[in-house]
């Protein structure tokens, strides 16, 4: 905590409250009223608005953040690893408000640096606490968070050696916590010292078994050794303890696919669409992979949710009339597709799409309409020429 923070009471501080339930954000606002804590009081309906509000021009200065964890949009874990990202805002005390304690969020907690978290529901007294708790831990650091500050503090000077000297003093301060052990891992791979790497995070990993960054790393150092039978291990380790975490997920799922294990790629991308519902580009994204993998069904059910929202977007519209064709659906397809052809007119995978459709329901005509363009277009493609010839 900076040296200004360290002077203000709890009374002369800005705090920001974000909650995508009005009532909760409401209710706390109402309880740190009732302890007379915060000079001013901000409020945001999801992590996505905080991040705008406190990186905007006109943003007041926040001293405290009491963030949700499960938010539309960006949850509170994205919001704590942007601002724990930031060099202006990373010091800032984050209080995680959540439903229930499971090892999920302990893991995420743990992951992104949160410096407590307090488990609805809560009355006035457990909020305070918490507060004054997390407020005398930032006056006061242990050893430990000493060490790790500064070793931050050397690596972004450029002195990596002197980094990982303070990291190592930070894991003698404290040799029961991961989190040394995962910042030496981390540094050590910064000098490719990848064997002394592996064992740090194989050390964090023995102390703290639900140190999903530390099986991460461990993933991506077999994956780059080769050895995918333990990376696999490892980024399915990963997902297990955390799943929420889209982008980690995705990359576990590309790794499957290089190791043509459809079945599984296929169970990974159905858990990130279960955690990530609302999000039309991690959709896309489950789409773009499923279609990869000739999970044609996947691919049809996320193009259709986006269009929800999205009708007009000619490009999903597209993309969900090649995977209906593909998949057998013809009719539906040949709606999509003859949409998305007032833009992508002269895109073959269109072309062919229409050509298939119309050939597979006899209507050898208007298969022939579509081959003729692609041919006309792409005279060397064969299966334009191939389509053609079934349509003589």
């Amino acid at each position: 905590m900076s040296a200004e923070n360290e002077k203000l009471s709890p009374r002369l501080m800005n705090f920001l409250i974000v909650d995508d339930q009005d009532n909760m954000r409401r209710s706390v606002r109402a309880m740190l009223k009732l302890i007379n804590y915060g000079k001013e009081l901000f409020e945001a309906p999801n992590g996505r608005e905080a991040w705008k509000f406190l990186t905007s021009n006109e943003a007041k200065k926040i001293d405290f953040i009491i963030a949700d964890y499960a938010m539309p949009f960006m949850k509170g874990t994205e919001l704590l690893s942007r601002i724990r990202s930031h060099k202006k805002l990373r010091d800032i005390p984050f209080l995680m408000i959540t439903a229930e304690a499971n090892k999920e969020v302990v893991a995420e907690a743990a992951e992104h640096d949160v410096d407590a978290y307090l488990t609805k529901p809560f009355v006035t007294a457990s909020l305070e606490h918490k507060i004054d708790e997390l407020l005398a831990k930032a006056h006061n650091p242990d050893p430990l968070t000493l060490h790790l500050l500064q070793a931050r503090d050397l690596e972004e000077q450029g002195d990596i050696p002197g980094a990982i000297e303070e990291a190592k003093k930070a894991s003698a301060a404290n040799p029961r916590s991961s989190r040394p052990f995962r910042e030496l891992g981390r540094l050590m791979l910064k000098v490719n010292d990848m064997p002394k790497s592996l064992k740090c995070f194989q050390k964090a990993i023995e102390i703290n078994r639900l140190d999903v960054t530390s099986y991460h790393y461990l993933g991506q150092i077999f994956y780059r050794q080769g050895q995918m039978d333990k990376a696999t291990g490892y980024f399915a380790q990963a997902m297990e303890i955390s799943p929420r975490h889209s982008d980690r997920a995705i990359k576990f799922a590309r790794l499957l696919a290089k190791k043509d294990n459809s079945t599984e790629v296929e169970k990974v991308l159905r858990l990130i669409l279960k955690n990530n519902e609302g999000d039309a580009d991690i959709q896309e994204e489950i789409a773009e992979l499923a279609m990869d993998q000739g999970l044609f069904v996947l691919a049809i059910k996320c193009y259709r949710t986006i269009l929800k929202d999205h009708s007009d977007n000619l490009h999903i519209n597209k993309m969900l009339g090649i995977a209906l064709q593909k998949n057998g659906t013809y009719n539906e397809a040949i709606l999509h597709l003859e949409k998305a052809a007032s833009k992508y007119g002269e895109d073959l995978d269109l072309l062919l799409s229409l050509a298939q459709a119309f050939l597979s329901m006899d209507m050898l005509v208007r298969a022939d309409k579509w081959a003729s363009i692609a041919h006309r277009l792409y005279p060397e493609n064969r299966e334009a020429k191939k389509i053609l010839d079934k349509c003589l």
